[in-house]
This record gives C-alpha cells, sequence and structure tokens, in this order.
C-alpha cells in the first residue's frame, strides 16, 4: 500500500480498521496528531483534557492490536475515552463534546457501536467487563474482552470485588491498569520492557503451565512451595504481587507512552486463550501539552482555553460558586468548633474541601473513590462525638446508599451531608445530574433536608448543620454561581422544619424548594402582568415539612404549585401526602407539582436544560395559567423568549 502523508494520518484514518491498515512504522506519528486533536478539540469544548492526553498512545495501541468493536474495549468512568471517540467514526462531531445534541463526555452505548458500555461513574470496568466474558463464553464466542481502569479507580472496593470474582472463575479477561499517578509502579524502562514482553509471550506462559504440570505431581508441600517461588520471583522483578494473589496473571509496569513496548505486550496477552491478565501501564496526565504537565491537577477538567498560553477562560459572573460558599461557610464553622471535620470521597476541590484542608489538614479526610467506606467512616466520627461533614456529589452519593440507611438512619448519627452538583448539572449530563437526592433521603426517618435558594441560605444551612446533633441532616445545592447577594461571615442557624414567604400574593400560591425560588419569583411577575397576584415561599426544608406554612398557602389560595429541582417523589410527594391525609384537597384547592422530567435528560446549558424540564421562569408561569383554566394565556407566556 502507499504510504499516506505525514501531514494526513489522521485524516486517512475513519475508524480502527483503517488504523490497522497502517505500518507500524507510522503510529508514533499518527498518535501525535491525534494528541493535537485532541487539544484543538477541548480547546472549543472544554471537558476532561488531562487525562485523555495521558492514553493517546494507549488509545492507539488499543485499538491497532484488537479486533474493535468485535473484541469488547470497556473504559473506566470515560472522561479518558476522547481519543477514542476520535478513533472511532465520531471525529466530525467532536466539537460538540458536551453540548446540547451532541456527543457525550463519556462512553454511551445508544452512541456508538465501539462503546459496548456506558460509563461515568468510576470503578465499573472490571465488573461489566467479567460480564462481557463470561456471556461471550456461554454463548460460545471468542472475541476478547478489554477493560481499561485508571489507578484512580483501584481505590474502590468494587474493582477488588471484580478481581477476586474475575480471579475465582479464571475467567479470560484483559484487564489494562492505567498508573497516571505513579502511586502503584516501580520505574519503568527497557529492563522492564523486556520482561513484560518475556512473562506475556506464549514460550514463557507455556512453560509455566508445563511447571505447573509437573508440580501438581509433587508432594502437595513441595507444589505450593514451588508455585509461590515461581510467582514471588517474578513479583519481585515486576511487581504486582497482589493482583497474582487475585488470580490475575500480572505484566509490567510498561511505557505507555512507548508503542514499541506496548505492542509487543498487547499482543501477547490478545493471543493468550486461559484465565484472566492484568497489564500494568504507566502513564503522564496530561502528557504532551507542557500547560497540563505543570498543573497540579494536570487540567483534569478544564473550560475552554487559549491553546498556546493554556488560559482558561473565565467566568464573567462575580457571584461566587455555591462550591466555594460551602467551603468558606465550613471553615468560619470550624474556626468555632474544634469538633467539625470534613471528608470527601477523591473529590477536595470539586467539592471545596481543598480550602478546608488548607486551613484543618488534620481534621480533613480524602478516603479516595470509596463513597461506602466515606459514608460509614463519617458515621464512626460522629458516633465518638465529632461533628462530620461528609461532602459528596449528589450523584456520587447514589453509591452509598446502603451506608447511609444502614450505618447513618437506622443508628440516628448526626452526620451532615453537603449534596454538591443538586439538579441538572449541564455539560456532564444525566450521569452527573443530581435528580434523586430528595426521593432517596426524604423518605428515611429522622433525616433533615434542606435546599439552598442561594448562596446566603447555603450559609444559613450550613450553620444550621452545624448546631444540629439530633439525627443525621443534608443540604442540596447546585452546580454554578450564586444569585450575587452580599454574605454574611458565618451563617445563622434556621429553626428546623421552617420556610418563609418571599412575596405575599392571593390567587396563586408557588411553594419552592431550592434554587428555583428565583425564577419563581420571574413567575409571579409574568403572572402579574395577567392580573394575577401570586404568593412565592421558600420551603427551605423538604423534611420536615414546615406544616403551618403549607395550610396557610392551601387555605388562601385557589392554585398551589410545588417547585423543586429533583425527580418525582421527593418533596411534591410529601407535600401532596400531608395535603390530603390534612383533607386541604377536598375543598378544590388545586395543586401542580413541578419536578424534573420522568426521563434522563442529555446534556446542555443548564438554562436550556431546565427550561426544557418545564422549569424555568416562563414554564412555572404556564403551569399556573393551564391549571386556571387560562390555556390561552399558558400558551402564549410559554412561548415567551
Amino acid at each position: 500500500m502507499s504510504l499516506p502523508s505525514k501531514a494526513s494520518l489522521l485524516d486517512g484514518v475513519a475508524s480502527p480498521a483503517d488504523l490497522r491498515a497502517l505500518p507500524r512504522t507510522c503510529l508514533r506519528d499518527f498518535a501525535e496528531e491525534l494528541r493535537k486533536e485532541l487539544i484543538d478539540v477541548v480547546s472549543v469544548t472544554g471537558g476532561h483534557l488531562g487525562s485523555s492526553l495521558g492514553v493517546v498512545e494507549l488509545t492507539v495501541a488499543l485499538h491497532y492490536v484488537f479486533d474493535t468493536p468485535r473484541d469488547r474495549l470497556i473504559w473506566d468512568v470515560g472522561h479518558q475515552a476522547y481519543p477514542h471517540k476520535i478513533l472511532t467514526g465520531r471525529r466530525s462531531r467532536m466539537r460538540t463534546l458536551r453540548q446540547g445534541g451532541g456527543l457525550s463526555g463519556f462512553t454511551k452505548r445508544a452512541e456508538s457501536e465501539y462503546d459496548p458500555f456506558g460509563a461515568a461513574h468510576s470503578s465499573t470496568s472490571i465488573s461489566a467487563g467479567l460480564g462481557f466474558a463470561v456471556a461471550r463464553d456461554l454463548k460460545g464466542d471468542a472475541h476478547n474482552v478489554i477493560s481499561v481502569i485508571g489507578d484512580g479507580s483501584m481505590s474502590a472496593g468494587m474493582a477488588y470485588e471484580a478481581m477476586n470474582n474475575a480471579g475465582a472463575a479464571d475467567a479470560r479477561l484483559i484487564v489494562i491498569l492505567n498508573d497516571n499517578d505513579m502511586s502503584i509502579a516501580p520505574p519503568v524502562g527497557a529492563l522492564s520492557a523486556y520482561l513484560s514482553r518475556l512473562v506475556s509471550s506464549r514460550p514463557y506462559r507455556g512453560f509455566r503451565r508445563f511447571g505447573k504440570r509437573v508440580a501438581h505431581h509433587l508432594p502437595r508441600p513441595l507444589e505450593v512451595g514451588v508455585r509461590r517461588v515461581e510467582e514471588y520471583a517474578r513479583g519481585m522483578v515486576t511487581g504486582g504481587t497482589l493482583f497474582e494473589e487475585l488470580g490475575f496473571y500480572y505484566v509490567g509496569p510498561i511505557d505507555g507512552h512507548n508503542l514499541d513496548h506496548l505492542i509487543p505486550v498487547l499482543e501477547n496477552v490478545r493471543d493468550t486463550r486461559n484465565g484472566p491478565i492484568l497489564v500494568h501501564v504507566v502513564t503522564k496526565k496530561g502528557k504532551g501539552y507542557a500547560p497540563a504537565e505543570a498543573s497540579a491537577d494536570k487540567y483534569h477538567g478544564v473550560t475552554k482555553f487559549n491553546v498556546l498560553t493554556g488560559e482558561q477562560k473565565k467566568s464573567n459572573s462575580k457571584a461566587p460558586s455555591y462550591t466555594q460558599v460551602f467551603a468558606d461557610a465550613l471553615i468560619a464553622e470550624a474556626k468555632a468548633d474544634r469538633r467539625i471535620v470534613g471528608v470527601t470521597a477523591a473529590m477536595p476541590s470539586g467539592t471545596g474541601l481543598d480550602h478546608f484542608q488548607r486551613e484543618f489538614p488534620d481534621r480533613c479526610f480524602d478516603v479516595g473513590i470509596a463513597e461506602q467506606h466515606a459514608v460509614t467512616f463519617a458515621a464512626g466520627l460522629a458516633a465518638e462525638g465529632l461533628k462530620p461533614f461528609c461532602a459528596i456529589y449528589s450523584t456520587f452519593l447514589q453509591r452509598a446508599y446502603d451506608q447511609v440507611v444502614h450505618d447513618v438512619a437506622i443508628q440516628g448519627l448526626p452526620v451532615r451531608f453537603a449534596m454538591d452538583r443538586a439538579g441538572l448539572v449541564g455539560a456532564d449530563g444525566p450521569t452527573h445530574a443530581g435528580s434523586f437526592d430528595l426521593a432517596y433521603l426524604c423518605t428515611l426517618p429522622g433525616f433533615t433536608v434542606m435546599a439552598a435558594a442561594d448562596e446566603v441560605e447555603l450559609m444559613h444551612m450550613i450553620a444550621t448543620m452545624a448546631r444540629h446533633d439530633d439525627g443525621p441532616s443534608a443540604v442540596r445545592y447546585p452546580r454554578g454561581e450564586g444569585v450575587g447577594l452580599e454574605r454574611p461571615f458565618v451563617g445563622t442557624p434556621l429553626e428546623i422544619g421552617k420556610g418563609r414567604v418571599v412575596r405575599e400574593g392571593t390567587s396563586i400560591a408557588v411553594l419552592s424548594l431550592g434554587t428555583r425560588l428565583h425564577p419563581a419569583l420571574q413567575a409571579a411577575d409574568k403572572l402579574a402582568a395577567y392580573g394575577l397576584s401570586t404568593t412565592v415561599a421558600d420551603a427551605r426544608f423538604a423534611k420536615p415539612l414546615d406544616r403551618d406554612l403549607i395550610r396557610r398557602l392551601a387555605r388562601e389560595h385557589e392554585l398551589l404549585l410545588t417547585v423543586e429541582e429533583a425527580a418525582a417523589g421527593g418533596f411534591s410527594a410529601h407535600v401532596l401526602q400531608f395535603l390530603a391525609w390534612e383533607g386541604l384537597l377536598d375543598g378544590g384547592l388545586k395543586v401542580r407539582p413541578l419536578t424534573l422530567p420522568d426521563r434522563f435528560q442529555n446534556q446542555d446549558s443548564p438554562e436550556k436544560m431546565y427550561a426544557e424540564a418545564g422549569l424555568d421562569a416562563n414554564s412555572i408561569a404556564a403551569a399556573a395559567l393551564s391549571a386556571l383554566g387560562r390555556s390561552d394565556d399558558a400558551a402564549a407566556v410559554g412561548q415567551i423568549a
């Protein structure tokens, strides 16, 4: 075949099949083109840059060696899969990444046949891969299953549960451990690469099996001793004893940026037909882009940026983010109370606890990607009289629901949950939306559940939680900036279970929970133009409910709207149950609960997502008009830009 010009290697590859047609000598140049394309794309869209830069050569090698999509390639988390997307027919759409109607920022089954399993939360790829491998064997197929997992994801127990199961089942599964923090790996180099090729080769594996057969005829103590000598001798040279104990054949460590080292090893493990194998690959996060390599977080998540300087686009908003407000409020409370401690699960910067950690390094605990452990660890702290604030994204707290129920709620322990990213989160889409926490927490006896309407309310709620020792509590707040209110230095504790009336009216009542309060106020302005006077109240508490406030709103208004940026089954469900048992629905009161729709919403700007969900100002006003039988007016206000 004629070789494509150096400048057009990437242009000539529309699929992994095209990549596999390239001579091996072209792959290094191809990887550099791919890296430049990746940098250019993410500079326009924002997203997870550093992790994707770190796996460029690994991605090229995997698709070059394995017959994807027939061979199943499963990425863990998915935020390192941008090079994979470019190589698998999605290059022309990459500049729609994380935008409305565009590509997901993670792997997604509905998006491509090259994404056999969707991901966005960590530590799932080995479990899923084992499922694929067992299904393959039951169906009598022969393709390979490859699970890629980062060393950060290996801090979660789920990864070891999967490896233990795979090792016990002796499943034919290939796991690629992408070690980009040097947290596991010894130094790598030519000798390591040689040894990795040797121990992954068919002759060595064949000799090893022959040795096992010979040892099998020896007395039991000698058989075990011979096997251990071989395993530990190899472990002393290459590492990986832990993985061997879990039943995996360990190969590595290998330089993940050296294709001459990677490809022969991957070819060897591809051609192995027995047992699970773990290939330990060492990569550098942010590889090949100086600003990313120099960054403390290796440009893990970035906004749009200047390719030449690496300078990221900053928000024009002068309001602080809710994450920053939480951090500031917690620091202020912790200065007055030495019992306050912070707990997070591998998200210190994402939750703002990195600021807390700088102030109180001995009182902040990052437990790794281990939400279940984080919750029970916090429960243990609470049982000894400390005041743990467990800062976890709403979507990640789902992973620890059993611990929230059994280790916190049943025991009535005063663990404080700070749930960032509540509601819709924009570019990260449905996997990161905090849609369900109200439904799954408000069902638990003894829980106090709050939602902040703005940054000042969030400060008050942190102060409330700091002083609330009567059982567990939680506060939810969204991603993004506040509304720009002037904040006090420290919050004022709220009366538990009491809301507030923000605007008085006569005909319509809107009872809002969370940051939809401000669209509700805008909706009241729109309704005033139609001659309708609207009361707007901030519930503050989803549990316990402010029953006196709800009674008043129900008795004094023709229509009651509840508004929450969460799925049905949460706040509104509890309000409706209370209204029904109080007999407040018997007198003709109209009630309309406004919640997130019963579907997973794809990524877009938060403003567009809330409009689609029917929770923006126009939608709230239109819902009120429609409930009052004014369908023409409802249609008109619903069309207002």
